[in-house]
């Protein structure tokens, strides 16, 4: 069997901890997504895999919603790149939660067994949440189902209310898409009400969230929903 290496980066307090994890090319990936989702129902972890372009405010959306949440349950983030442990990092500094770094050797994707190399350096005996910020790109992490229970997605103002129409996969396997950066909607050819009409157009079940996560505007809405779907998931 032809594997691949990779590389996972567990920050732990100022520590970065460097784990290989081997990825098998031809793994049935949507076997293994259907598996790893059984497996964390019966812990009662929930997992969101949370897509976006580059740039749009993923990190920064996590920090904000983060901090409303961890008081109220316990949540873990695996960060996944093609390089460097920024990301990770920051969510650490941030909100002081277990954060994992996941290098992609390249790959512009996570699949379900990258996932679940990620989720075995996870404390999951101590966690309610893992939120899987997948890598930047609106293509390839549509294709391929991580085992989470729900996608998410973050939409940017600068990037344009016809995303939905150029790019319909991603947006037709996202469970909530928070378009962020509404403050900057005036300095922007950004038509919120056609960019919802799009998005129902795709997937008319969406739960659409216009956030701010700059001001923190909105934010508490997509927590609420996060947290409703954790304490569903659980019972």
């Amino acid at each position: 069997m032809r594997l691949n290496k990779n590389t996972i980066f567990v920050t732990l307090m100022d520590e970065v901890k460097v784990i290989e994890i081997k990825k098998s090319i031809f793994e049935n990936n949507d076997r293994d997504a259907d598996l790893l989702r059984a497996e964390l129902k019966s812990r009662g972890v929930y997992l969101l895999n949370l897509m976006s372009a580059p740039g749009s405010g993923k990190t920064t959306t996590l920090i904000q919603t983060i901090n409303r949440l961890k008081d109220k349950i316990r949540i873990a983030v695996m960060e996944a790149d093609i390089d460097s442990d920024v990301d990770a990092v920051k969510i650490k500094s941030a909100t002081g939660i277990p954060s994992i770094q996941l290098h992609t050797g390249g790959m512009c994707h996570l699949d379900a067994e990258m996932t679940r190399q990620g989720l075995d350096n996870t404390p999951l005996d101590d966690v309610d949440l893992v939120i899987l910020e997948n890598v930047g790109n609106l293509v390839c992490p549509a294709e391929f189902d991580t085992g989470a229970v729900r996608n998410a997605m973050i939409l940017s103002v600068p990037e344009g209310h016809d995303k939905p129409l150029k790019y319909p996969l991603m947006f037709s396997v996202c469970d909530v898409v928070v378009i962020n950066k509404m403050d900057v909607m005036p300095y922007f050819d950004f038509d919120l009400d056609k960019c919802k009409e799009y998005i129902k157009m795709r997937n008319p079940k969406a739960t659409v969230i216009p956030v701010c996560a700059k001001t923190g505007e909105g934010i508490d809405a997509f927590a609420d929903w996060l947290l409703g779907q954790v304490r569903e998931w659980k019972k």
